[in-house]
């Protein structure tokens, strides 16, 4: 009976930390915290390539089990690390969109926050972060002037953000 009762109690302990960890309703794993390794950077290196790969598929790769492949996967959507699958197409394919480049300027120690707000807009296709006068480098993308216009405000009206520059790329060459 108390081999039963122990085994209960371990087994109660192990999901209780699996919601903690992973549930997402009562602990979120903040990002910042969290440490890659080389399984997490090989696993985002192959959804870079191809972001439908099967999770079969890219646990043969790693050489690693599927539910490790999907546990990892859920930690990186959960903790931002990876925002979503989407399909990459040519610089080229749509002429008619507004590409711009912003650069923004962060006050004080606030540029966590404003990542985490930038990182929410999808029309910032691309993030960096830089030295010298900006603190932060954005590749921005829209359809119209009412969407670039919108966009530029949004990110203005974020706590944290002092100024910012924005560039609208007219050709490449």
């Amino acid at each position: 009976m108390c081999f039963i009762f122990d085994l209960m109690v371990c087994i109660l302990q192990a999901l209780i930390a699996h919601i903690v960890i992973f549930g997402g309703k009562m602990k979120q794993i903040d990002a910042a915290k969290h440490i890659f390794d080389d399984h997490d950077r090989m696993l985002i290196s192959l959804l870079r390539q191809d972001g439908r790969a099967p999770v079969s598929k890219l646990a043969q790769i790693m050489g690693v089990s599927r539910g490790t492949v999907q546990t990892r996967m859920d930690r990186l959507l959960e903790t931002g690390a990876l925002l979503g699958f989407t399909a990459r197409v040519r610089e080229d394919y749509d002429q008619s969109a507004i590409q711009a480049v912003m650069m923004i300027e962060v006050m004080g120690k606030n540029t966590s926050q404003v990542i985490r707000r930038l990182r929410g807009l999808p029309e910032l296709q691309v993030l960096h972060t830089t030295s010298g006068k900006w603190d932060l480098i954005a590749d921005l993308r829209v359809e119209t002037l009412q969407e670039f216009d919108r966009v530029l405000r949004e990110v203005r009206l974020i706590d944290g953000v002092m100024n910012s520059e924005t560039s609208i790329l007219l050709s490449s060459v």
